[in-house]
């Protein structure tokens, strides 16, 4: 007598298992379009915010009198070599002001823990750019608040006060102060992930705060502190309100301020696209440099 119980046993689990497999693609399927969904929206103002006007730019800046030219670059060239040169220079300044400032400070606060000093690090973030503007134009104009204390500490001449609110320098401080919080919060989070027992370790070898941070906490946070040094690089260079309010009279100016000039008072829409597109390059150069070393 032949006993068909197992293969009907078989076939109902190889029935079940063809269910169970099509009723988890159709939810893979479903979830696929659920999670489409949710990206399209952010992916469109992406496209008409960002990259439309980046390609609306790059092609009416090498358009000339309906022909494919490099003419609006020559006149970038021409008119703004020294001013791409001062924003740069004004940038990695800024950056070096932020890293000098930034690294011990988070380092420190990372060894010894004071929550108020963290606090006032990070306040940087929440102050827009306009008041900061205007703030370090108080502070670090000829009769403003630093030259006062320096006056009363008999350091500077008070018939012929020091103005830093125009000049580079004090361009790059503001900068510096505007994005020590942003880095502060990168620094901070890269130095926590640090493994204890690597402190511990260069403490018993009698490593103080100083050297613990320049040859621990440094060291293994290189790519957070290089995203922090790309992203602070790229937003110094595009800074505009900063610059405006703290009103350099004459001599070169930050490139958004050309921007700003060209197309707002000549209505050149075009050499301000080419002023555009090689703020981006600078600031897309940067990027390129650290995505390079990354893959190293």
């Amino acid at each position: 007598m032949v006993s068909f119980g197992r293969p009907l046993l078989f076939l109902a689990n190889l029935d079940w298992v063809m269910e169970s497999t099509i009723d988890t693609l159709r939810v893979r399927g479903t979830e696929k379009i659920f999670w489409i969904g949710l990206c399209l929206p952010p992916l469109l103002v992406l496209a008409f915010a960002f990259v439309y006007p980046l390609l609306a730019s790059v092609w009416s800046s090498i358009l000339y009198e309906g022909n494919l030219s490099l003419a609006h670059y020559s006149r970038v060239y021409g008119l703004y070599r020294q001013d791409i040169l001062f924003t740069l220079g004004v940038a990695l300044s800024g950056l070096v002001i932020v890293l000098l400032v930034g690294l011990p400070v988070c380092g420190y606060l990372r060894l010894r823990t004071f929550r108020t000093v963290e606090f006032l690090l990070k306040v940087p973030l929440f102050v827009p750019f306009v008041v900061v503007g205007h703030a370090m134009r108080v502070f670090l104009s000829p009769h403003g608040t630093l030259n006062g204390l320096l006056l009363l500490s008999g350091f500077i001449n008070p018939e012929h006060p020091p103005s830093l609110a125009t000049s580079w320098l004090g361009l790059a401080i503001a900068l510096a102060w505007k994005h020590m919080g942003l880095a502060a919060l990168l620094f901070m989070g890269a130095f926590r992930a640090v493994d204890e027992a690597y402190l511990e370790s260069a403490q018993n070898f009698g490593a103080g705060i100083l050297r613990q941070t320049k040859d621990v906490l440094i060291p293994m946070a290189v790519p957070s502190i290089a995203v922090a040094c790309v992203l602070v690089f790229a937003s110094m260079l595009a800074s505009f309100s900063i610059p405006l309010m703290m009103g350099r009279g004459g001599g070169p100016q930050m490139l958004m301020i050309d921007v700003y000039y060209r197309f707002g008072q000549h209505g050149d829409y075009a050499t301000a696209g080419a002023l555009g597109v090689v703020a981006y390059l600078m600031a897309s150069g940067a990027a390129f440099v650290y995505l390079r070393n990354l893959g190293r």
